[in-house]
């Protein structure tokens, strides 16, 4: 995984957090569930960009 395709997961992940603080705070049900929603978006870019890594780690060694 390249360092912008992490700092792009963790910028995407950091903003879910806080959508969804927001939402809890002012409680709005729909601004929290969209912040959850962008954390699980981060989460399986995170993943797949580790599978992407390890197959390719597996063709280079």
């Amino acid at each position: 995984m390249g360092i912008e395709d992490k700092a792009r997961n963790a910028a995407q992940d950091a903003a879910g957090k806080v959508k969804e603080g927001v939402g809890r705070l002012t409680g709005d049900d729909r601004m929290e569930a969209e912040g959850k929603i962008d954390q699980a978006k981060a989460a399986v870019k995170k993943t797949a960009e580790e599978a992407k890594d390890t197959i390719e780690d597996q063709f280079r060694g």
